[in-house]
């Protein structure tokens, strides 16, 4: 592998060219070597900040928290440091101590659904296990502000174990998403734990898990994790790219490394004010995504969380954006535009208007290029009875998955899709003297 000028400075200032050409791809080692103070920051980096600047920020850092590892810092222009995207990102300013009367330290009300420390039960059939409250880096956007970093908050073992009992009493939830903090801040072993236990809750269909790792730290994508994660499928992956400058050559090579293991990638993406509130940016960061295999899931809103109004654009700008993707590139390369409603509402999609008018068998629409085109409805539709008798309902549903093959005889036992293993004639006596049918 390949090292640029700044990487190799970064590692002088920490310890020592030695030390880095052993230690660069061990993720362990730049999460001991995080920078969390602004003298480390300015050594670091060779960039010198104004004292009144760095005044503002040393008291913002005693609020919300410090710390880039010193991958994601390479990453920074320190050449024009201020309007790098990585840098408004990963640096603290003082605008994060301005709180407006709307901001909340909870915005989504996570912890008022949450029923046992550790569980938010927000939506009927999955919920959200927070096992991790720690990250590589902490994110100057993100909405668990008022948590993240907290290390008298960090669950233990007993609240994880709280947390598997509750979703094991609760035969509706199918669906777990781990997150955090950051899921893959938890040891290999820890983590094959927490997997093991979900999967031996037989109602637990799919298991998700959130991180921001291959963006600020993709070293932690390791052979080993990746061998313990694929002996857990179904299991779904989300990361969090914001600006197509954070797909590295390191990052492809972890995101290969997790698509190649047969796991599901998606990306949720925050709008934020300065990094990527820009139709180029996010076409770019879209394109780029679906190259390396990871289908665009989310473009969020900014949250209502506390200091983040610099960073809230108008909806009317995520709009925009829509407009400038749907219909102008490939539909698996859109993403869903949302806000996670306050208070707990949940997901609210948003779009641009695409239907016009309608009557009672007429549709009237526009497309993206603003052509108004009509659909004719059917003159006549006749909704299949039903009584709401659920249980007992025996109309069109066939949920359970269709027979491929209703072999007998030899071909039966010659087949690899069913379990038997030998025929019987009937009036067998050793089956008689069993008490079995024949």
């Amino acid at each position: 592998m390949t090292y640029s000028k700044f990487q190799r400075h970064i590692a002088e200032q920490i310890g020592s060219y030695d030390t880095f050409k052993e230690h660069w791809l061990d993720w362990r080692w730049h999460i001991q070597h995080s920078v969390r103070d602004v003298a480390t920051f300015e050594k670091v980096t060779g960039i010198k900040l104004e004292d009144e600047f760095k005044k503002n920020v040393s008291r913002t850092i005693e609020k919300f928290p410090l710390g880039i590892t010193p991958y994601y810092l390479s990453l920074i222009d320190v050449d024009d440091y201020y309007n790098d995207p990585v840098f408004k990102q990963a640096f603290p300013v003082p605008e994060e101590l301005i709180v407006e009367p709307h901001e909340m330290a909870d915005p989504l009300a996570e912890d008022q659904d949450s029923p046992v420390p550790g569980i938010t039960h927000r939506y009927p059939d999955r919920v959200l296990f927070h096992v991790s409250n720690v990250c590589a880096m902490y994110c100057r956007h993100c909405t668990r502000k008022r948590k993240v970093g907290d290390v008298d908050s960090i669950p233990g073992k007993e609240e994880i174990e709280r947390g598997l009992a509750y979703i094991a009493e609760h035969p509706e939830v199918r669906d777990v998403l781990l997150s955090g903090g950051d899921p893959l801040m938890l040891p290999d072993a820890y983590l094959d734990w927490i997997l093991t236990a979900l999967r031996n809750i037989p109602h637990v269909q799919i298991v998700r898990l959130g991180t921001r790792m291959p963006v600020v730290l993709p070293y932690r994508i390791t052979d080993e994790l990746v061998a313990m994660l694929r002996r857990h499928h179904p299991l779904w992956i989300n990361t969090h790219f914001n600006h197509p400058r954070e797909l590295t050559a390191s990052a492809r090579q972890a995101l290969a490394r997790l698509a190649d293991a047969g796991i599901p990638l998606g990306n949720q993406t925050v709008l934020l004010s300065g990094v990527n509130d820009c139709q180029r940016i996010i076409r770019s960061l879209v394109h780029k995504l679906v190259e390396n295999r990871v289908r665009p899931y989310y473009l969020y809103q900014c949250d209502l969380s506390e200091g983040l109004t610099h960073f809230r654009t108008p909806v009317g700008k995520g709009i925009e954006i829509m407009e400038s993707l749907i219909g102008h590139t490939s539909g698996f390369a859109v993403p869903t535009y949302v806000i996670d409603a306050p208070g707990g509402g949940g997901k609210i999609p948003l779009n641009p208007n695409y239907l016009i008018s309608l009557s009672t068998n007429k549709v009237v629409l526009r497309n993206f290029e603003g052509v108004i085109t009509t659909y004719q409805e059917p003159n006549s539709y006749e909704p299949i009875f039903c009584n709401r008798q659920c249980r007992d309902c025996r109309l069109q549903l066939k949920l359970e998955d269709a027979e491929e093959s209703k072999a007998t005889g030899i071909e039966l036992l010659l087949s690899d899709y069913d379990p038997t293993i030998s025929l019987t004639p009937e009036n067998n006596s050793r089956m008689e003297r069993r008490g079995e049918d024949g």
